[in-house]
């Protein structure tokens, strides 16, 4: 059974930092691209970013680029993503997600963690 479970949100006040954490299993996990994907209240899925199976390319929505670093420890089944120089508007549930190869699309999520950026 594949599972995907956050943590690492919490309560952070403007320009802090955060690392969220995404511990995989039921899957061969240095096999396959991994996403975190957020929606902020009231708005839809907004990707976020994305590292390639062995963590050497990755990708990230405009809004984050140069604050925020996707990374993978594949011997440790686990995604991460650190958050700097964090915003108001950065507030949203984050998920991790297994990329579905060749769809552009995910076939299994984690449950999610809220980060909520505020002072």
């Amino acid at each position: 059974e594949v599972q995907l479970v956050e943590s690492g949100g919490g309560l952070v006040q403007p320009g802090g930092s955060l690392r969220l954490s995404c511990a995989a299993s039921g899957f061969s996990f240095s096999d396959y691209a991994m996403s975190w994907v957020r929606q902020a209240p009231g708005k839809g899925l907004e990707w976020v970013s994305t590292s390639d199976s062995a963590g050497g390319e990755t990708a990230y929505v405009n809004s984050v680029k140069g604050r925020f670093t996707i990374s993978r420890d594949n011997a440790n089944n686990t995604l991460y993503l650190q958050m700097n120089s964090l915003k108001p508007e950065d507030t949203a549930v984050y998920y991790c997600a297994k990329d579905l190869p060749g769809f552009g699309a995910y076939d299994y999520w984690g449950q999610g963690t809220q980060v909520t950026v505020s002072s």
